[in-house]
């Protein structure tokens, strides 16, 4: 019968630790989990509108129109699309002329998706009507103007 020397006990205790932590090694648990969150999102902001200041004087009852410039800008942090601009005048500052007074073109300007800090331009014309009255209460008036924009 072969002897068995200390190298071949070390061999195989060796080979039998590997064979019994394999066994170890393929055990496993199962489980199972879920998670939720949640997330905002933004909002929209007022459009900022600025309208030139413009000398009206050639504003006469009858006469020619002037145009007038404003922009659009957007102070959103996202693209926001803009959808239509309407120009009036709201008043003069003298009561006796009025708004009535004036005719307002509509506005042209390029609509959509306007990006963050992105401004667009544009115009409208203004023409003082004739009324078939006396309109001596706008001579000489501001003329206050207004765009909307949405």
């Amino acid at each position: 019968m072969p002897r068995l020397t200390k190298k071949k006990y070390l061999v195989a205790g060796t080979a039998v630790a590997v064979v019994a932590s394999g066994g170890i090694a393929f055990a496993y648990w199962t489980s199972t989990g879920s998670g939720s969150g949640s997330a905002t999102t933004g909002t929209s902001t007022a459009w900022e509108v600025t309208v030139d200041n413009v000398n009206l004087a050639d504003l006469t009852p009858g006469g020619p129109a002037d145009t007038v410039g404003f922009s659009v800008k957007n102070n959103n942090s996202g693209v926001q699309s803009l959808a239509s601009t309407t120009a009036s005048v709201t008043g003069t500052s003298n009561a006796g002329c009025t708004a009535a007074d004036f005719q307002v073109s509509p506005t042209t300007i390029t609509y959509g998706p306007i990006a963050s800090g992105a401004t667009v331009n544009g115009s409208f014309t203004v023409k003082m009507i004739d009324t078939g009255v006396n309109q001596d209460a706008c001579k000489g008036v501001t003329v206050n103007l207004k765009v909307d924009a949405s």
